[in-house]
Formats: structure tokens, sequence, C-alpha cells
């Protein structure tokens, strides 16, 4: 009785109704117009044609234009219609004019130290092109000799977290596409109760999407009721709107601006093996000490300010540090990368890593849905003697998105690319490890939703012990993972190869 009142009374439902609701009435207004057809039928022409040369004018990614085209084509009295609806990435001249607002303001917060950037070009002129591009598209300062950890499981993330978490003094914010009820959240939870009474500011971003099926509703209310101060990210709305399709993927901790964590784990049981969903879960995140946690500070406050639509002090949060520069652990770079510029971060990010590789490049994804940019990337880099190799799940979360996954593996073996499948279960990881020197550790999928549609973030490393210990992780993986071979995609049923190469036509879609 409990699953189903859970069912019935699901925020998603009635969400998903009053969505086909809407369908449905749109759909029976256009029959109505059957005794006008030629009229309608023409107006319905044009909308299309209109639709299809702004798509081709456009600059959105090739792929993405053609997943929108065919369907377009083969149906244009609903095609057109229904890319207004949810085509696109579009937003109100008022979130823009905010959203630039903030950018700006981020921008002037995260000031670049001259001297640093200097001694990278000195090291290598390579990782400092690379830096110089996140610092110019995304406003991201580099940092010298600052501490970073790796953990190569969310239970070993989970520990840290909350030994971190007890010792904060002034403020804790939080930023998560998914949080859950459940062991995870309820320890980090009771720890997060006792700050509130200590006097220690507590904010909490969740996207209303990642979580529509693991928090109640209104849980945002809760939270404020207990002292905890919420916003949620882009709350589900029951009308047809293209802006359903940017989402907060990003995964963010600040303790007192000095400690700082992000990466591929959620607050969610699964993520540290509490719950068996597919097998065992195998994920990534990195922790951060010293100046870098201020680029996190100000990624979530840009955010928290584009919420609450208020101006906030950004230095009241900023700390001083005691650099100890006999300590020497190489360079970060933390990031963030959003829909609403327009500038594809993360992808360029990680094509500068495959295209200026000399030995090897060592890929850890949940999904493998790429344009051909990333195709051409990583197939040139394997012809040309480069160890490419690359981990995705052997049980999926998504069987569609398993599907185009496994879509890809024989353009890329064929060149050269190893291609391993996580046999124990799921890997969540999104880790890019290059030549022994480069890392990137982050919430960026490779696939067309992160890569062009989701709010996300990173951390770029250039020769820290962080690099080294992610190409240990990336190796004891391969040791229980399944190298799929060419005869494996030469082997595949018929039926399931044709599913795979239509759902590749619409993979921007997903």
């Amino acid at each position: 009785m409990k699953l189903i009142k859970k069912i019935l009374f699901n925020r998603i439902l009635f969400i998903g109704i009053a969505i086909i609701i809407q369908l449905a009435v749109l759909i029976w207004m256009i029959l109505q117009f059957q005794d006008y057809f030629v009229i309608f039928y023409t107006t319905s022409i044009i909308i299309s044609i209109g639709v299809v040369l702004f798509i081709v004018n456009d600059s959105m990614n090739p792929a993405y234009k053609i997943a929108w085209l065919i369907p377009i084509l083969l149906f244009p009295i609903f095609g057109g219609l229904f890319y207004i609806f949810f085509g696109g990435n579009k937003s109100s001249k008022k979130d823009k004019k905010r959203m630039n607002f903030i950018i700006q303001k981020m921008k002037s917060s995260l000031m670049i130290d001259d001297n640093v950037r200097g001694r990278l070009k000195e090291e290598s002129i390579n990782a400092s092109n690379q830096s110089l591009y996140l610092q110019n598209a995304a406003y991201s300062p580099l940092y010298e000799n600052d501490g970073s950890e790796y953990f190569s499981l969310g239970e070993y993330k989970f520990e840290s977290l909350k030994e971190e978490l007890k010792k904060a003094k002034e403020f804790i914010f939080l930023e998560y596409f998914i949080i859950a009820e459940g062991k995870m959240w309820s320890e980090i939870l009771e720890i997060l109760l006792e700050k509130v009474d200590e006097g220690v500011d507590i904010r909490i971003i969740y996207d209303d999407f990642g979580c529509i099926l693991t928090l109640p509703y209104k849980y945002d209310e809760k939270l404020e009721s207990m002292g905890i101060k919420c916003e949620v990210f882009n709350p589900l709305i029951p009308f047809l709107s293209p802006r359903l399709n940017n989402r907060d993927h990003r995964k963010i901790v600040v303790i007192d601006g000095k400690v700082g964590f992000t990466g591929g784990i959620n607050l969610a049981d699964e993520y540290i093996n509490e719950k068996d969903r597919f097998g065992h879960w195998k994920d990534s995140a990195i922790m951060l000490k010293g100046e870098a946690v201020w680029s996190l500070t100000v990624m979530f406050l840009s955010i928290w300010d584009y919420l609450r639509g208020i101006d906030e002090d950004f230095t009241r949060f900023k700390r001083e540090y005691d650099l100890n520069i006999n300590i020497k652990d190489g360079y970060v770079q933390p990031f963030t990368d959003n829909p609403l510029d327009d500038e594809t971060v993360g992808q360029i990010a990680y094509l500068n890593l495959i295209n200026k590789a000399k030995s090897h490049v060592y890929i850890t994804t949940p999904y493998l849905i790429i344009d051909n940019e990333m195709v051409t990337a990583l197939t040139a880099a394997a012809k040309s003697g480069i160890d490419v190799k690359i981990i995705t799940p052997h049980h999926p979360d998504k069987w569609y998105a398993h599907a185009v996954t496994k879509s890809f593996y024989k353009i890329l073996i064929e060149s050269g690319v190893k291609i391993y499948e996580y046999t124990p279960g799921f890997i969540h990881a999104k880790n890019f490890v290059v030549d022994d020197e480069y890392a990137v550790v982050g919430t960026i999928n490779l696939d067309y939703r992160s890569l062009y549609l989701h709010f996300e973030c990173g951390v770029w490393m250039y020769k820290t012990k962080s690099v080294i210990a992610m190409k240990e992780d990336f190796l004891n993986t391969i040791k229980v993972s399944q190298e799929i071979s060419y005869e494996d995609t030469e082997n595949i049923i018929w039926y399931k190869r044709l599913k795979g190469s239509i759902l590749k036509v619409f993979s921007p879609l997903m």
C-alpha cells in the first residue's frame, strides 16, 4: 500500500500527466484545423522551415543539429512545434541578464596570479597553453603547490568528508545534483544540524530533477526550518519548456573556505555501496586544500546569488593562507562550465588533453556518447601511437545510454583505442589521466548533456601527487575489467546493432 501511495502521489507523476495533457490538447487543437487543412499545413511547413533554417545557422554542435533536423523533416507538421517547446537551450532575457551579471562578478572575484602563470610557462609551454584556455574561457585562476587528495571510491570520500565537516567553524556550502535519503545523507545531515547549533552558516543547493525521486516535495522548506539555508535549482514545472534541459550537475563542498571537494560522487547510498543498484559502484572525487578552494567558493556563491536573486559580497568568504613554499605538489585549476555562454569548456579541456598527449590517455566514463570531434581526437591519437584506454560500465544504469556507448566501440577499437568494461558493476567516475603529468577529475560526462546543456565543474591538474594516484587507480581498475575485442563488436546480434545505430542518431538528445 505504501508503494502504491508513493507512486500515485509522486510529483513526477503529476508533472508527467500535466505535460501529457498539454501535448494531447496541442494535438487536439491541431486536429480541429482539419477543415482548414491547407492553411494549417502551410503554416506548419513555414514554421518547420523557419526552425530548420534557425538550426542550420545556429552555432550548436552539428550532431545536435542532425538529431533535431531528422524528426522535423520526417514530421514537418509537429517537428517544428516540438523543437520550439523542447529544443535548444533557451533562457529568458531576465535569466541571461542575471547570469551575465554573475559571470562578471565571478570573473572579478577570481584574480589571476601572473607569477604562478609565468612559472608554469617556464616549466611547460604545453601545460601553460592548456591552463591559459581555462583561465580565459572559464575565468579560472591557476594555483601552485596547493594540497590535493584523490579518492578512488565513494566510501573513502565519505569518511574524509565527515571528518572535515566536523571541523567547520564558519560556513559549509554543499551543491549536489542528487541528494537521497539514506545512510549517507542522514549521517551528513546529523553533522550539519550540530553545526547549525554552533552558529555555522550552512547552505545547500540541489537540482530539482536530480532529486525528484530521492527527496520529498518541498524538502528545501524542511531544511530551512532546521536552520539550513537551501535553494532548489531550476524547479520542475508542469509546463512544456526547453528550460527543463539545463540542470545543475555539479558536486561541490566548501568548508570554511579552506577545504573543498568535487568529483562524480552524489550524496546517495549507492555511491558508497550501501545500496546495490548495478553491482559495485566505482566513483571518484578530489579534495583540495589551500588557495584553490577560493575558486570552488566563488563557483558555489555565483549560483547561490543567481538562485536567490541577491548581490552578496563574496570577499566575506575569502580566507588568507600561509603557503609553505617548500611544498612542491604541482598546479591545480578548478574550473566550471555553464550552458549559457556558448563555450564548451569541458569538451575543449578534454580535447586539449587528448590532442597534446605524448604517451598515454586513460579515461573512465559512465557514458561514451561522443561527437565527431571527440571521435576524431581519440582515433587520431591512437593511430599516432598514443596508448588510449577507456573504461566504461559493464552493468549500465541506463540501457539506452549503454546501447549508444557500445555503438562507438567498433570505430574506436579498429583505430587502436582499447576499450574495457568494469565487470564488477557500474563505473561513474569522470577521469582523464595523460602522460603521468595531467589529469582532470570532476562531474563532466562524455555525453551531450554534460558537455552542452548542464552546469558542470572539474579540476585540471599538472604534476600533482593526485595525477599519479589517479593513474594507479586506473591501472588497478583495468585488472578487474573486461577488454572488448574487435571480434566482440562484430558478433553483436543484428537487432541490437540496429537498435544502437538508431539510438546513435538521436544520441545528442541524451
